[in-house]
């Protein structure tokens, strides 16, 4: 390097202890909203700060009151629950936590691997705070710590310290290990048993804030289970929070904690689940090619609870294929339908045209027209000679076809016909999704 150059960056660093930092000094008595807006705002040139790490912030700097134990949870929680392997460094680095009842209270996740719910920290101090508080809008959570008295709008030591002490409770009810297993074993028996099936993770928050709160209020572990599947797919199917999170979240923890929670959902049944919604408003929700999609991932759901086969196949079943990481393939074949007028994504991957089957039977099927691989089906039945999946049944064949919701016109189907089975598929789909959700 020139030493005219490396002079310069030597100088530059050496100015470095001349530097200033900004400080910026804000009044006491201003609204806390205003302070969280500022907060933002500063930060929005960089990376943009949320409320969630204002909360954070707030909590880590009230040693008083546990602060920086209820911070450390939180953090190392939301690592673990991702990277196990990095136990040993946590204990290691941090010695201090490392003694704590609240590091004892989270070291299961070391030797924990799940990929359904994994939760940020973020999520922790929502769902945390749901359950507590019964609140949505974590700008409140600044404020209770702050020791705000919504009413008096003063500022008092004992809300500190009683909001303090709720938080923290909120946090070691969620890191919990019973609570958390039992949580996720209740969200598999619905059929979610894999993270590509979770289309939003703000469902599984507030259902394990329910789940908290309806433990909490002591109620049946039957009526817990039953209550908290049901609404994990309700709120799916309406797609409940997918805006105005905050208020939504409030409005319904309010309602679990005041109400029968079999009777907040039959509400909500009654107004959002009507027959009308099912063969309206779902089946147009079923006319989409986002292979993503949570309509998709409840008919997947739906397989799984009733332990259905994959397509034409009788050994391999659907949750296997799911946690073996098997792809969708299309009924009909992608490459038949472009060769035929069908040459966009959107009409050849709708997820009508979308079954989950062996690798082996998709390459087997080819490029041809369902007419004319169900005609091969047909006739290694005859024959008892496989050729194409594993039935050599009728009866499996029919049923077979039932569980993957394949109309019984498929025998005669080709390219013609495509707008056709999509309709008819999608109304097979709809009624296997309604009566799924009401048998949970």
């Amino acid at each position: 390097m020139n030493p005219d150059e490396l002079n310069r960056i030597i100088q530059r660093l050496i100015n470095i202890r001349h530097s200033t930092l900004g400080i910026i000094d804000l009044n006491h008595t201003l609204d806390i909203k205003m302070v969280t807006e500022i907060f933002i705002r500063i930060n929005s040139t960089g990376v943009s700060l949320s409320q969630a790490d204002f909360v954070m912030s707030k909590i880590s700097v009230n040693s008083q009151h546990d602060g920086p134990i209820i911070r450390k949870t939180i953090d190392y929680f939301s690592h673990l629950i991702e990277h196990p392997n990095i136990f040993e460094n946590i204990r290691a680095n941090d010695a201090e936590f490392s003694q704590t009842d609240a590091f004892r209270k989270i070291q299961w996740l070391k030797d924990y691997n799940s990929n359904i719910y994994q939760p940020s920290y973020s999520d922790v101090l929502r769902v945390a705070y749901t359950f507590k508080f019964l609140r949505g809008p974590l700008s409140n959570l600044v404020s209770l710590l702050s020791g705000r008295d919504f009413e008096t709008r003063e500022f008092k030591d004992e809300i500190i310290e009683s909001s303090f002490a709720d938080l923290k409770d909120g946090v070691m009810q969620f890191v919990d290990e019973t609570n958390f297993k039992r949580f996720l074993m209740i969200v598999k028996s619905a059929g979610m048993i894999d993270k590509k099936i979770v289309r939003s993770i703000t469902v599984l928050n507030f259902a394990y804030a329910l789940y908290l709160l309806l433990k909490k209020q002591n109620y049946s572990s039957s009526d817990i289970n039953h209550a908290v599947r049901k609404w994990i797919v309700a709120s799916t199917l309406t797609e409940r929070y997918s805006s105005s999170i905050e208020s939504r979240f409030s409005a319904d923890i309010k309602h679990f904690a005041k109400e029968n929670p079999l009777d907040v959902i039959k509400s909500v049944e009654n107004g959002e689940l009507s027959d009308a919604f099912w063969e309206n408003t779902f089946l147009e929700n079923l006319e989409t090619s986002t292979s993503n999609s949570p309509f998709f991932n409840l008919y997947v759901m739906a397989q799984i609870h009733d332990n259905d086969y994959a397509f034409l196949s009788k050994s391999i079943r659907v949750q296997q294929l799911i946690e073996e990481r098997g792809d969708v393939h299309h009924v009909f074949p992608k490459n038949y339908l472009q060769k035929n007028g069908f040459d966009h994504y959107s009409i050849y991957n709708q997820i009508a045209n979308y079954v989950y089957t062996e690798q082996t039977v998709n390459l087997a099927l080819s490029n041809q027209p369902p007419a004319q691989y169900m005609e091969t089906v047909k006739k290694q039945i005859e024959n008892q000679k496989y050729v194409i999946g594993e039935l050599l049944g009728e009866e499996e064949l029919e049923e077979n076809l039932s569980m993957n919701c394949i109309p019984a016109s498929i025998y005669e189907m080709d390219a013609g016909d495509f707008q056709e089975f999509l309709k008819e598929r999608r109304q097979l789909m709809m009624e296997k999704i309604r009566s799924y959700y009401r048998k949970l």
